[in-house]
């Protein structure tokens, strides 16, 4: 009961702060596109897994709420990760990884660090994921820039509900709630995001999942201007 109560104060908070923001959005600016990525989990020996991911952000819209959109389609980036990970406890695992994120301009590099905790209830399933990460890029020399890295903590609270059942089974369908809070700097800037994902999801097999949903983002909190992103998310898993 704490665990669901939990959760719930987690979405009452971002719809306060949803409410509490409606006002400045004649004054914000949006986007809206798709996220579709493809997920590919390797099980190893002792605990040990590997994780990997490629996602890419096509956007189709974006302006300022009150005036005339932009649209046409332009391809944003697209990011490719690999995470090892290692099972800690009964419902605990510690990872580290790496990703590369490629768009038409410029390659970042991020170096990434979590930390999970998973606990299953009787209807329903619970994560948590604290995170940190540093991006960098190249110079002009081609030696990694360290003097710009930016830096980011993350918190995010997932819950995963089955539809049928007490349990996901295979050919069945599942709801996924997350919410991420994520809080980052780069030298003298800083800016807090936040993020909400309804997603339903489809369990083909014990190995195989389809999740679709709304992928909305809302950042520029500490800037002048707030920026709302509402991405189509697409996503495949596969266990190996």
């Amino acid at each position: 009961m704490p665990t669901t109560l939990s959760f719930k104060w987690h979405i009452l908070i971002f719809a306060l702060f949803f409410s509490t923001t409606k006002n400045a959005y004649a004054q914000s600016f949006y986007r809206l596109g798709a996220v579709p990525s493809v997920n590919i989990n390797y099980g190893l020996n002792k605990d040990w897994a590997l994780h990997f991911k490629t996602e890419s952000r096509l956007l189709f819209q974006s302006g300022q709420f009150g005036n005339e959109p932009i649209r046409g389609f332009d391809y944003g980036h697209s990011d490719i990760s690999v995470i090892g990970s290692k099972k800690t406890g009964v419902s605990t695992n510690l990872g580290v990884g790496y990703l590369v994120r490629i768009s038409e301009n410029r390659i970042v590099h991020r170096t990434i660090q979590q930390f999970s905790i998973v606990r299953q209830y009787n209807s329903f399933r619970l994560a948590h994921r604290f995170s940190a990460d540093q991006s960098f890029n190249l110079n002009s020399s081609g030696e990694f820039n360290l003097k710009n890295i930016e830096y980011r903590l993350r918190y995010r609270i997932a819950a995963e509900f089955p539809l049928n059942g007490q349990s996901v089974d295979a050919r069945e369908f599942y709801l996924k709630i997350n919410n991420e809070y994520l809080y980052g700097w780069q030298n003298s800037e800083n800016d807090i995001e936040i993020r909400i994902v309804p997603l339903l999801g489809y369990n083909f097999v014990d190995k195989s999942k389809l999740e679709m949903g709304l992928d909305y983002r809302i950042d520029s909190i500490l800037n002048s201007s707030l920026r709302n992103n509402y991405w189509l998310s697409l996503s495949w898993f596969f266990k190996i």
